[in-house]
């Protein structure tokens, strides 16, 4: 165990500017003159496949900003994007598509609210604390069209905790009490305060009965920096996207505590999200990624893709890691590194089991768990909240447009690890049932 007088953690800047890195920028209709295009569009961009079968782009019904950068982190479910530019698929919906690197989640999202991305990849959380000007986010309305993915995140520990913690957080509360009586609190790590990572590491730490706003310290490290700070002894865990929790075993460092398909089964992920403002001049856009998206999705959901998938995300422009490292847990092969193995049929999806549809319960969720947390002064407006931010409209026409069926609406309760049931309908009262919790109010 680490008992360690602690240095600060190796990062990046939270305020560091996105690094743009263009990766063949797309753009085909660019050099047509607007005589031409007008007179003749409808033949040549129809026979060149860059709409599918509407050749109709004369007419207004294109995108309306058809040069659009997309942000990413560098976590395997950045996926649809990097495989919607790779495989031409924005460009066939009229998107001339460039993607960048962000060195952390803040400057993903600042390069969002600035306009220096347009469309990207985002935990679930940032718009909905950017919606509402959360946590230190300036406030900037942001909408989620589209879910990227479900599953496939992970709880690491460093190899200190291998034979006395696993799944069970209760085995880690004396351990983490100790450590605290002595005047040296554990470090744990999570990528983005209103993040996915956060809200798992917070939900299964409390219940194991840690409180992680005092019990412990909880820091924020960019995902592609876990590795590295844990190296070096500077947190005794973390919560992050792959490959970083299957890099940590490779490196010798850490292992696999728990999966988040084990805390929360099929929970929702990664997001694609757009400020509201461009969204809004922009519908006709926002409608051809998804269709993208879309395409790119029910690809990436063909496991016979998966070692293609590994090797066009791992390298260095978007991931840059080994593809080894990526394609075990893309296919459910799960070696946890402590002696557990196992071949998880809950692995990452991105497009099976309507994993797309934005459902407004998922922010709602979000808003209790800011409420346990102490991150919300007082009961929000959960309903007004989750509809400003969860655009299932936007996404149903978008599908509809192009002929696909999806599981539309559903509001049905979710029941996780530790046998605690969310309903939807009972948001505040779920918030305030929790023993361990920091709510001030």
């Amino acid at each position: 165990m680490l008992h360690m007088t602690r240095t600060p953690p190796i990062s990046v800047s939270t305020l560091a500017p996105l690094t743009s890195e263009p990766l063949g920028s797309t753009s085909v209709a660019a050099s047509i003159s607007r005589r031409r295009f007008v007179g003749g569009a409808a033949a040549l961009l129809g026979g060149a496949g860059l709409i599918g079968s509407r050749a109709s782009w004369a007419a207004g019904e294109g995108p309306e900003t058809p040069d659009l950068k997309f942000g990413i982190i560098a976590l395997t479910d950045n996926s649809p994007i990097v495989i919607a530019h790779e495989k031409g698929l924005f460009k066939k919906y009229g998107i001339n598509s460039v993607v960048s690197k962000g060195a952390s989640w803040a400057a993903i999202r600042d390069s969002l609210s600035n306009g220096d991305i347009q469309a990207t990849h985002m935990l679930l959380g940032m718009p909905i604390a950017s919606t509402m000007g959360l946590l230190g986010a300036p406030k900037k309305p942001m909408i989620i069209p589209w879910l990227l993915n479900r599953n496939g995140q992970s709880i690491t520990l460093a190899n200190s905790f291998k034979g006395k913690v696993q799944a069970d957080p209760k085995a880690l509360k004396p351990l983490v009490m100790d450590a605290k009586a002595k005047g040296q609190p554990m470090t744990f790590a999570m990528t983005f305060p209103p993040g996915t990572h956060a809200m798992w590491l917070r939900y299964w730490l409390a219940a194991g009965g840690i409180n992680p706003d005092k019990d412990i310290s909880l820091i924020v490290i960019p995902p592609p920096q876990m590795v590295a700070n844990m190296k070096i002894g500077k947190m005794d865990g973390f919560c992050v996207g792959e490959p970083w929790n299957a890099r940590s075993i490779a490196d010798g460092i850490g292992f696999t505590a728990i999966n988040t398909q084990d805390i929360w089964k099929d929970h929702p992920e990664k997001v694609c999200a757009f400020t509201a403002e461009f969204a809004e001049k922009n519908p006709r856009t926002v409608k051809a990624v998804l269709k993208a998206l879309h395409e790119a999705s029910v690809w990436l959901d063909e496991m016979k893709n998966r070692p293609e998938q590994a090797e066009l995300v791992s390298k260095a422009t978007y991931i840059n890691c080994p593809k080894e490292l990526i394609l075990g847990r893309m296919q459910g092969h799960y070696d946890f590194g402590d002696g557990r193995k196992k071949e998880d049929p809950n692995y990452m999806i991105f497009s099976s089991r309507n994993c797309n549809f934005p459902q407004p319960k998922y922010a709602t969720w979000w808003l209790t768990q800011f409420r346990r947390w102490g991150m919300l002064p007082a009961a929000p407006d959960y309903k007004a909240v989750a509809k400003q931010v969860m655009r299932h409209d936007i996404y149903e026409e978008a599908m509809k447009e192009i002929g696909v069926k999806h599981g539309g609406l559903e509001n049905k309760p979710e029941t996780f690890f530790d046998g605690v049931t969310f309903d939807p309908a009972k948001p505040e009262e779920y918030a305030k049932s929790f023993s361990v919790h920091s709510l001030k109010a």
